[in-house]
């Protein structure tokens, strides 16, 4: 399995604990590192991921408000809420990360650990979003890849 893939499964398992029990990002990773094993660089990849969608979860979370018609962050089940928040962070933070690849990622997430609908629903989201960024990153006259002022 890919270092970045595997890195992001166990982003996804440590923002859905700090979901559930609210406890400090490092206490969960230091948590999560207690009992799993991974090669170096992904356990880096993945602190960081964990660490950033976490410090920027509530404007990440108004982001995603704002594309999820009829689905209220707390409607939405926690697999996908948080493959969600680890998306928009790689689409929003993430250097020399590729939107399509962000996007591809948080779909097959859904479809690996979310329920049967996880997928197409990350997907619908998650193109609703990156449209809008587009759209407003265009509106400033920006070429580059829409960061989190556009946000």
């Amino acid at each position: 399995m890919r270092l970045r893939r595997k890195a992001r499964e166990i982003a996804l398992q440590v923002l859905y604990q700090l979901d559930v029990l609210r406890i400090d990002p490092r206490e969960a990773i230091e948590l999560f590192w207690g009992h799993f094993h991974a090669p170096a660089e992904a356990r880096e990849f993945a602190s960081e991921l964990v660490e950033g969608t976490w410090a920027h979860r509530e404007a990440i979370d108004r982001l995603i408000s704002t594309c999820s018609e009829n689905w209220s962050l707390e409607r939405m089940a926690r697999v996908d809420r948080n493959i969600l928040r680890l998306a928009v962070y790689e689409l929003l933070y993430g250097q020399g990360i590729p939107p399509k690849v962000a996007l591809n990622e948080a779909i097959d997430l859904g479809k690996e650990f979310g329920s049967e609908n996880s997928g197409s629903f990350i997907n619908g989201i998650l193109d609703a979003l990156y449209s809008k960024l587009l759209k407003d990153h265009a509106d400033q006259g920006d070429n580059g890849k829409p960061g989190p002022a556009s946000a």
